[in-house]
């Protein structure tokens, strides 16, 4: 058996003051009422298995109100091996720990593989192409070591482009310059995410069709810089984007922004061929997310060779019976999972009693 988390201390993290919990290798439920701290529990063990938080916030909100510092620690078991990963907070930093050897917060990926789903994924249909690209690239950013350098650098040198856009007099000789520095990082990040999501694609249609099996769902990648990237090489996708940069310099320069690149790229899913978006009922959308979730367990466990982390934060309130039932049939094949809930009562009696129940 791989690593999976036994037990989390957390020390003046948000809201809890002291807190330590063992948790089951299957199923640990953690009950309690709104603002209880179930929710700060999962963002702790996201951000030390993946080394950020999907709140996205700054080390000062993550310190208990009234307090200097805060610490979480987390201790990982399997296959005969014990790692303890650690954060220390402070108001400006945090300080991220490997058995005791400080790590920056990229080192974290690849301990223990996790994967969220909470209410906010729900949207991910009817929101911004910007949700749907940070869903592929939270996931890359564990699949592969180098993903978050290669996305970091790109979005830097889209942002230093975009302020020479915003001089009047742009000095041409500087925007060749930084059109192929984006061109060569650009390709790499679209290459990267194109080969991770063909494989996700099909995984994703295959769970669907579990779920709603007389609908067909596709899932794309949508490139502005053209949908057959992935059939090409590094170099022929950084030709085409450079010589497209060239093309659409002077729209870019009325606009003040970078207009094409991996950075406006989109993923788009189509029922029956229609754009789920604008044609999906909700109970639709929210089997196309649950797919996708489910989707990224399956690919993760085929990534590193072992099953991931499964944090299931308050989703079960979101779904109606039919969708819970295809949740808890799919964790209890073995996945580790962490469900955080209000309600007891959304569980059969028969999974409680396997599962490790924590009162908050």
């Amino acid at each position: 058996m791989g690593l999976r988390i036994s037990e989390l201390h957390l020390g003046n993290f948000r809201n809890l003051k002291e807190r330590d919990i063992a948790f089951s290798p299957g199923i640990t439920v953690l009950s309690g009422g709104n603002a209880s701290g179930k929710t700060n529990t999962v963002e702790a063990i996201q951000l030390l298995t993946s080394g950020c938080s999907f709140r996205h916030p700054t080390p000062s909100q993550l310190i208990r109100q009234g307090e200097e510092s805060g610490f979480l620690r987390a201790r990982l078991r399997g296959g005969g091996r014990v790692v303890d990963v650690a954060c220390e907070l402070r108001p400006t930093h945090k300080t991220f720990y490997k058995n005791m050897k400080k790590c920056s917060a990229k080192d974290m990926p690849g301990t223990l593989f996790s994967v969220l789903f909470n209410p906010d994924d729900l949207f991910l249909i009817k929101r911004g192409a910007a949700y749907r690209r940070d869903e592929i690239d939270t996931f890359a950013r564990q699949a592969h070591p180098r993903y978050d350098k290669v996305l970091s650098t790109y979005l830097r040198t889209v942002e230093q482009r975009n302020r020479l856009l915003k001089n009047d007099y742009a000095d041409p000789a500087l925007l060749d310059a930084w059109d192929e520095s984006l061109a060569l990082g650009g390709a790499t990040l679209l290459l990267a995410r194109c080969r991770l999501f063909d494989r996700l694609q099909g995984i994703i249609a295959a769970v669907y069709a579990s779920i709603a099996p007389n609908e067909t769902l596709t899932a794309q990648y949508r490139s502005t810089i053209g949908d057959d990237a992935l059939y090409l090489s590094r170099d022929e996708v950084r030709d085409r984007y450079r010589a497209m940069l060239s093309r659409t310099r002077a729209d870019d320069l009325r606009r003040q922004q970078t207009l094409i690149g991996p950075h406006r790229d989109d993923i788009v899913f189509l029922i029956e061929g229609r754009e789920a978006r604008a044609f999906a009922s909700q109970g639709q959308q929210r089997s196309i997310v649950l797919a996708v979730k489910l989707a990224e367990v399956i690919l993760a466990k085929e990534l590193v060779s072992d099953q991931p982390l499964l944090l299931l934060d308050d989703v079960m309130s979101e779904l109606d019976q039919y969708r819970r039932s295809a949740i808890v049939s799919f964790i209890e094949g073995g996945i580790q999972t962490i469900i955080t809930t209000t309600n007891l009562g959304y569980f059969s009696r028969e999974m409680l009693d396997g599962a490790e129940v924590v009162g908050f």
